[in-house]
């Protein structure tokens, strides 16, 4: 099996959960770990947003793989793009600029996880970029505070009003934490700091095309949800698709067909998710399939048909209608681990993969979350306190857990943020995102959901490549 090599290879791409959970799986066992992945850091996304609002630094929610994995002596660490593998003759390339690696394995574990998916409109991401990404975050981060300081340096009200909107894609856990922050930024850190323009007049708008936010979370929970946004001052738009995305707004067609335009400099989609290229590769050589959202069909034990010696993981894998979730990506790496070990070890039995769902969660403002846990709802506080939990348990690193949990005391206590740096290139892409001078919006004035003065906009009520 090793041709002449002594030590089983294990390879592992991607340095996500699937990835991280499945190299630590294997710390005691007598094996050789490599781990390649694009970047350098093991990715917390579930937290990503609040990097983006302010809230946490990029350290906090991506320590360096290297430390993480300093203590395990069988594991070592490569940084590149995985351009191929080769199901032949079992190796996987990967590229930094000007250098090209390819690395042997015995066993492999594929967990390069997803991307953003703009369902076949690719050209919105030019002016609507994903949170998947640390680069993201810091560029939405950048977005948010650097539209302030363009606003308040500007005399035409019309120009004031769009660096002013913000627009939220996408009506799931990741778009409705983002709206949600952006609404209390805008009203509880920024109000008294600015001079020419009020941040609390700031306009919030989250899409969703289906009939309701969060709709995984049943439909009590998601009404709750969609009353505390709007609590907060998010305008919830339902049954609204985004049909045309540009650099100064967004058109949108809503359930009766009736199609507007919001006018808004900054937009973020969080619409949904594409797996990594490296699905279609691998079904290519293996003749099976990818579902719609790239994902390939694996073996029960998540293996590759046909090539028991390779695992898909995580949100690469279509098995069971499993969600793409980061429970499901680490439970899968740790399974895919052990079965390597178990064959290691003699057993020839190839174990099911069985997933212990442990329930899904989504933080809506301060104080303020969904929970569904089993039978089990819950919403407010409780829910809020919970996600608390558990997302500082999952953190890895105890001065991750230590320096988040303090960054949470200010932001949600005093309403401060720390990471507030906005760089000059940010601006400058900010600016060369505007036209020269924007004109006055068409239609009247329209008095807001959440009571603030008219806006200008449409005579219609405004509606609404992957890690490794």
């Amino acid at each position: 099996m090793n041709e002449g090599h002594k030590t089983h290879r294990v390879v592992v791409v991607g340095s996500g959960f699937g990835g991280l959970f499945a190299v630590r799986e294997l710390r005691r066992a007598p094996v050789e770990v490599t781990m390649i992945s694009r970047t350098a850091y093991h990715l917390f996304q579930p937290l990503l947003y609040q990097v983006a609002t302010g809230i946490l630094s990029e350290g906090s929610v991506a320590p360096a793989t290297r430390e993480v994995l300093r203590g395990q002596r069988n594991a070592r660490v490569l940084t590149g793009d995985v351009t191929r593998i080769d199901l032949v003759d079992r190796t996987v390339t990967s590229v930094m600029p000007g250098k090209e690696t390819i690395t042997p394995y015995d066993s492999l574990i594929v967990a390069a996880g997803a991307g953003q998916s703009y369902f076949g409109h690719d050209e919105f991401a030019e002016h609507a970029p994903g949170v998947k990404t640390i680069d993201d975050a810091l560029a939405l981060r950048g977005c948010l505070f650097g539209s302030f300081e363009l606003a308040e340096v500007e005399t035409d009200p019309a120009v004031i009003e769009r660096w002013q909107t913000f627009v939220v894609v996408g009506g799931g856990p990741t778009g409705v934490e983002i709206a949600g922050q952006i609404a209390e930024l805008t009203r509880r850190t920024l109000p008294g700091e600015f001079r020419n323009v009020d941040p609390a007049r700031s306009r919030v708008i989250l899409f969703e095309a289906g009939p309701k936010v969060l709709a995984g979370f049943g439909g009590r929970l998601s009404d709750k949800a969609a009353r505390e946004l709007r609590r907060v001052g998010v305008e919830v738009r339902v049954n609204t698709k985004i049909v045309g995305v540009d650099g100064t707004g967004v058109d949108v067609v809503a359930a009766d067909g009736t199609r507007s335009r919001v006018d808004a400099m900054s937009k973020v989609w969080a619409a949904g998710v594409a797996a990594s290229p490296l699905g279609a590769q691998l079904a290519g050589q293996c003749g099976t399939q990818v579902d719609h959202a790239g994902r390939i069909k694996v073996e029960p034990d998540c293996s590759l048909p046909g090539h028991p010696e390779v695992f898909v993981v995580g949100d690469m894998m279509s098995l069971k209608n499993l969600p793409g979730v980061a429970q499901v990506a680490m439970q899968s790496g740790r399974h895919a681990a052990a079965e390597i070990l178990r064959r290691l070890q003699g057993e020839q039995s190839r174990r099911p993969f069985h997933y212990r769902d442990k329930g899904s969660m989504a933080t809506v403002a301060r104080f303020r979350a969904v929970a569904g846990v089993g039978r089990l709802r819950f919403a407010g506080f409780p829910a809020w306190l919970m996600w608390l939990v558990v997302h500082l348990i999952y953190l890895v690193g105890f001065r991750n857990r230590l320096t988040s949990l303090l960054d949470w005391a200010v932001a949600f206590g005093t309403g401060g943020r720390s990471e507030r740096t906005v760089t000059r290139s940010a601006i400058r892409r900010l600016q060369a995102e505007a036209p020269p001078r924007l004109g006055s919006d068409h239609g009247s004035a329209q008095p807001s959901p959440s009571g603030t003065p008219g806006r200008l906009g449409s005579s219609a009520p405004p509606t609404r490549r992957p890690p490794q």
